[in-house]
């Protein structure tokens, strides 16, 4: 097992007991962070986390690290694995993530007592994660959601983030960026957002708590902007994956990118009216969707579905190329194919409504052109054309 910090913060900062002998002064508020979530970049999350509360006064060092269990090859637990070795040999071999992280494979136990949550696991996950979280967790914790995706039902679409809300009472952040989490994990720099709805201060809090010399965090005041960035590009991605695979090269994946990135604000601004044209300057928006196209797992997998001429689904090739990593494009073109065929946007969006008939066999790889160079019919949604 990695070893505890928790009798040595106790020891420091705790010990003042009832009528005890310790200075008021040394009785500090302290944080403690629980990530939830241990993949690729939950763990680059972890690594990130746990470098900076060894040096924060305000935070406990260790960082619980909810995992969800699996049985390696070699019959050893995946939590056992991670606590012997100080890495995720199953999702980020040859990183050490720093001793103070500590996988923990019982849910419950793992937010028992902390008061700073991190989200970070496929976001089909997530509902059923928050329903096994109600009534476990503080009264006090903020949440911050490093999740790309969104939940569609009946009453319509709804962010990771507002779906932690709506569960579990609590507020929470989200962190989107040009985040391609192998490069991270060796320290090569790289930029991040995090959105918040009002209260700057618990932002401010989480740009220290992720913030290092290789990995710079900024703060803005639109969560479902931010987190809409982070969702959509996904779709992109896919979109330029297929563009690689049938070689139509780098004028033709300019084009995409630049389209759908136009649906991007222009789907984000349709939903929330208040998302702000300046976010898809930030990290989350444009860098994100630049790094996603060029070397993100939607991009690869999409470059092998069309060099296949889409006789290989996207399920087969994610288990074959992944190594038990989610795929988030195709999931979320599909919730967004589902809001778009709803609300009678589908010709709005020819690129995202493409991206989904593809991925589902409905059209062939080839269409990714032919289809996306449509000019979208702004008549059918009054006043849509100045999102375009």
């Amino acid at each position: 097992m990695a070893r505890s910090f928790e009798e040595t913060n106790n020891n420091n900062h705790f010990a003042a007991a009832a009528g005890g002998g310790v200075e008021d002064e040394t009785t500090l508020v302290m944080s403690k962070v629980t990530v939830v979530g241990s993949g690729n970049w939950g763990s680059v999350a972890a690594k990130l986390i746990a470098s900076n509360t060894l040096n924060l006064d305000s935070f406990h060092d260790e960082v619980s690290m909810w995992v969800f269990e699996e049985m390696l090859p070699t019959g050893e637990k995946l939590s056992d694995a991670i606590n012997r070795t100080n890495e995720n040999v199953k999702y980020l071999p040859g990183i050490k993530l720093g001793q103070n992280v500590v996988a923990n494979p019982d849910l419950e136990s793992a937010v028992r007592d902390a008061n700073m949550l991190v989200f970070v696991t496929p976001h089909q996950f997530m509902e059923g994660i928050c329903r096994r979280l109600v009534g476990k967790i503080r009264e006090d914790a903020e949440a911050i959601s490093l999740i790309k995706g969104m939940e569609v039902k009946k009453e319509g679409p709804c962010m990771i983030s507002s779906l932690i809300t709506e569960h579990l009472g609590i507020n929470c952040c989200v962190l989107m960026g040009a985040n391609i989490a192998n490069e991270i994990a060796v320290e090569k720099f790289s930029e991040a957002t995090v959105g918040y709805r009002k209260n700057k201060e618990i932002a401010e809090e989480w740009v220290r708590l992720f913030n290092t010399p290789y990995f710079m965090v900024s703060a803005v005041q639109d969560v479902e902007g931010v987190e809409l960035c982070g969702t959509l590009k996904n779709i992109v991605a896919i979109a330029a994956g297929l563009v690689d695979g049938l070689e139509m090269g780098n004028n033709t994946k300019a084009a995409i990118m630049r389209i759908g990135l136009r649906e991007m604000k222009a789907f984000s601004k349709l939903l929330f009216p208040s998302v702000k044209d300046s976010t898809f300057f930030e990290s989350c928006g444009v860098a994100d969707l630049i790094t996603t196209c060029l070397g993100g797992r939607n991009r690869k997998c999409a470059e092998a579905f069309a060099r296949n001429g889409g006789k290989r689904s996207f399920d087969e090739l994610e288990a074959e190329m992944l190594q038990g990593q989610k795929l988030q494009g195709v999931s979320t073109a599909k919730e967004v194919y589902e809001v778009l065929s709803h609300r009678g946007w589908l010709e709005l969006f020819p690129l995202f409504s493409t991206v989904h008939e593809i991925c589902i066999g409905r059209l062939p790889p080839t269409a990714i052109v032919e289809y996306s160079e449509h000019t979208p019919k702004f008549s059918l949604v009054g006043g849509s054309a100045q999102f375009f």
